[in-house]
């Protein structure tokens, strides 16, 4: 039977809207990152996002989401909060991104917190440390990185060896270096130690004499100092310059032990770090095979290894996106966020779960990765035994 003139032209219209279908079906799943490339924070950023990449590279190479491949469009934060939000509304809207990564430090990570909610797009926060983040009652932030109310009680339980007799504290002046000083105070005042002077600089700050003054002439035997890694490196120099002689312990994770032994040398000997990633040790990581694969692929593409323990919360936030989506069996904003809370995923620095978190009915999500403190020796890295 022959087909009508009108026959025809719908048929025409059904195949169309079908390849179109499928034409969009093909299309990659967008995922926004917000990441601070030039600033003061640049170093880390860069890192973080290098590690994205690696993960988007590996899912992609298994055949991707959904039978879609992953793209992701990357914004500079420029180290700066009204960046951070900016960059997220234009992600969302001008990009359309279902979800987010970002945004490395914790006041840029609440900059870009209310847009989540405006927009209904989740974000995994793969850095930011400040406890308040995940209490706002924000229900589209699912952070993979611990709080620091998470390192103090890691602390609480190992205080002995360190001989805490009195301590003071050299913060970074943004949510971050205050969110630390009020988290490990509390700590030290229920174990019985002192707590002392508590100074800040400014998160672009080079000179820290008058700080570092104070803190030399005070009777603290301990140093907390909380400070990106730029910062840090400047700080151990001048508190060698000025013999400051107290035992140095740096908090928030990381902060590149590797970038500062390269760049701060002996000044940084005896020196001990709060960290989550150990990879000069891969066997002490909770999951040593994974962490020797990542160490490959990283050492693959020529990047400094100094970046590894950084870079390794873009790997496993990028990861954990990827699992969402595909619990959601789709990728868009409500059902990503629905799909977190449903991920069960080997993460670098352990299991990758979100427990509920902040007010009831609105609660945002918290993964509870590792600790482990580190000591640099003589340009050497060595993990303090539990």
């Amino acid at each position: 039977m022959k087909m009508s003139r009108f026959g025809k032209a719908l048929a025409g219209v059904v195949f169309s809207l079908q390849a179109g279908g499928a034409a969009c079906a093909a299309d990659p799943i967008k995922i926004g990152v917000i990441e601070p490339l030039t600033g003061a924070f640049a170093a880390s950023g860069n890192f973080v996002t290098n590690g994205a990449k690696i993960a988007v590279d590996e899912i992609n190479a298994a055949g991707g989401v959904l039978g879609r491949k992953l793209e992701l469009v990357i914004e500079d934060n420029k180290s700066n909060p009204t960046e951070a939000a900016t960059v997220a509304e234009k992600l969302i809207i001008r990009d359309k991104v279902p979800v987010l990564m970002g945004a490395w430090g914790s006041s840029l990570t609440l900059a870009a917190m209310p847009k989540l909610q405006e927009y209904g797009v989740p974000m995994v926060v793969e850095t930011s440390a400040a406890t308040k983040i995940t209490k706002q009652g924000n229900p589209y932030v699912f952070r993979t990185a611990p709080t620091s109310v998470m390192e103090a009680e890691f602390f609480k339980d190992r205080i002995a060896p360190f001989n805490l007799k009195k301590v003071d504290f050299l913060v970074v002046n943004n949510d971050w270096g205050r969110g630390t000083v009020d988290d490990f105070k509390k700590m030290l005042k229920e174990k019985g130690v002192a707590v002392g002077l508590v100074e800040t600089i400014d998160p672009a700050a080079q000179d820290m004499s008058a700080q570092l003054a104070k803190i030399k002439a005070s009777d603290a035997n301990v140093l907390f100092v909380t400070a990106a890694v730029e910062q840090l490196t400047l700080f151990f120099k001048q508190a060698a310059a000025l013999k400051l002689g107290k035992t140095i312990i740096t908090t928030g994770g990381s902060q590149n032990p590797d970038q500062l032994i390269a760049q701060a040398g002996a000044t940084i000997d005896g020196s001990m770090h709060l960290t989550t990633f150990t990879p000069w040790v891969p066997e002490a990581t909770p999951f040593p095979d994974l962490t020797k694969n990542y160490i490959e692929q990283w050492k693959k593409r020529g990047y400094d290894f100094a970046g590894v323990t950084e870079s390794f919360r873009g790997y496993d936030a990028i990861r954990t996106i990827a699992a969402a989506i595909e619990a959601a069996k789709k990728a868009e904003p409500e059902a990503i966020r629905e799909g977190l809370w449903n991920v069960r995923l080997n993460g670098l620095v352990g299991p990758i779960v979100f427990a509920k978190d902040g007010p009831a009915g609105s609660e945002s999500g918290q993964a509870r990765p590792q600790f482990r403190v580190i000591r640099i020796d003589g340009g050497r890295i060595s993990v303090v035994p539990e």
